[in-house]
């Protein structure tokens, strides 16, 4: 692995997580589990040519969670030394001993523990100076302005990167940390004048920056999307066919991750209440879990209990099959954990057989959404409204940008009213899926 600057050894992270741990048993925990990492970056933006900001981030901190019976306390500390780490195991001790006991806390059984060290691939350092991260974000920008004449005005390009690594460990034996990186390049312009402006942007983000794409590829792409917005009308209200820009689906995957986890469940808080082993998509929709991808932005051996991750089929055949269950939330509703304690790893819905301007022919006529503004989401009912951009389509065909429209439904129809998802995969977080077209949601002007 290559060497990286970090503040502290991986081992020195270690040899802390394991003083806490000890010091929580001398001092009367019955359990315990700490968290100790570290992490920097520095982030550039250009606008208008120039530097408008520049970044240096550098974060640490210690968190610890101490059992006494089934009463839970929690504290943190961004001090690594030997006094404020007992101080914090000692504040979360007394948070413990006032807290009410809950038959749900507790560390995870002991066989789901994650032992067997797993390499992912997810760290790739970026030796990036500050000048040279100024030169990549004013590339990107140049690039923007010099595709169209009708981008007139920036709210920059910026160039990001970011390191960090971590231990985590439990009183069962428990002992796991890597080091990750994400990199970025972003650019958002405007296009136009006056009332008539648009503004749109483009950004790329991996774990390697090797596998970014070119910063002028990122700036073209912003002023393609700006222009193409000009001009945008408004439209009458009805109910059509939508089609989810690629970036926009990962959010309706999203929606379900938020209404099938445990804490929502739990708390009665969610339409999809025992939903577990119904039908809640068309047939052709297929989501797996896939947790070990090498270098996938939503990859780990294990989740926020230590409990090692697998593969596994979210929806079959459009039969919900599995929830997002932490320990906790598995333990108050009954079931199992799925090692999603911290969130969803690498969420892959199967593509559908059409390219992007496929799904366009076979929507015929209707909207296609690239923007979502504001949120309007109610997880106990599915109600969703947004406010929305984007394009109308005649005859298979992108006709006119339309804007100021606001599109409604309810999450439990949209899911089953999904026609057909694109071969135009995105990917830029833990959900990769192409555009999604929906049958049926009310479109108002």
């Amino acid at each position: 692995m290559a060497q990286h600057p970090f503040s502290y050894s991986h081992a020195t992270l270690q040899q802390l997580a394991a003083d806490a741990l000890a010091y929580a048993r001398q001092k009367g925990a019955t359990a315990s589990e700490v968290d100790v990492s570290e992490g920097f970056g520095q982030s550039v933006t250009a606008r208008c040519g120039e530097v408008e900001t520049l970044e240096h981030n550098r974060d640490k901190g210690l968190g610890v969670s101490v059992y006494v019976g089934q009463r839970r306390g929690y504290a943190s500390t961004s001090d690594f030394s030997a006094k404020a780490l007992q101080e914090t195991v000692d504040a979360a001790l007394d948070i413990a001993r006032f807290t009410a006991e809950d038959d749900c806390a507790g560390l995870p059984a002991p066989e789901l523990l994650a032992r067997a060290p797993l390499e992912l691939d997810l760290y790739h350092p970026w030796d990036l100076s500050v000048e040279a991260a100024i030169e990549l974000a004013q590339r990107c920008e140049a690039a923007a302005f010099a595709e169209d004449p009708r981008i007139d005005n920036s709210e920059g390009a910026s160039v990001s990167t970011q390191e960090a690594q971590f231990v985590a460990a439990n009183s069962l034996g428990f002992m796991g940390g890597y080091p990750t990186s994400r990199h970025s390049i972003a650019c958002s312009v405007i296009a136009g004048k006056e009332e008539a402006m648009q503004r749109d942007d483009w950004y790329v983000t991996h774990r390697d920056a090797a596998c970014l794409d070119a910063p002028e590829a990122v700036g073209q792409q912003a002023a393609r999307r700006a222009a193409a917005r000009l001009g945008a009308k408004k439209i009458g209200t009805g109910s059509f066919p939508v089609l989810f820009e690629a970036p926009l689906a990962a959010g309706l995957l999203g929606h379900l991750v938020q209404a099938a986890s445990g804490g929502a469940l739990y708390r009665k808080a969610s339409f999809l209440l025992d939903a577990l082993g119904t039908t809640i998509f068309p047939d052709f929709f297929q989501l797996r879990e896939r947790p070990h991808l090498s270098g996938a932005l939503a990859s780990s051996p294990f989740d926020n209990d230590g409990v090692r991750t697998k593969d596994r089929e979210v929806v079959k055949n459009g039969v919900l099959e599995g929830y997002f269950l932490s320990v906790y939330s598995g333990r108050k509703l009954g079931l199992p954990t799925t090692a999603n304690a911290g969130g969803s790893h690498n969420l892959l819905l199967e593509p559908g057989a059409h390219d992007f301007p496929g799904l366009l022919r076979q929507m015929g006529r209707g909207l296609l959404l690239t923007e979502l503004l504001g949120y309007g989401v109610n997880y106990v009912t599915g109600d969703y409204s947004r406010g929305a951009a984007g394009f109308w389509v005649e005859d298979g065909q992108i006709a006119y940008p339309v804007e100021e429209i606001t599109i409604a439904g309810n999450l439990r129809d949209m899911f089953k009213n999904i026609r057909a998802i694109g071969r135009d995969v995105q990917i830029r977080g833990s959900k990769q899926t192409g555009s999604i077209l929906l049958e049926g949601l009310t479109v108002a002007g």
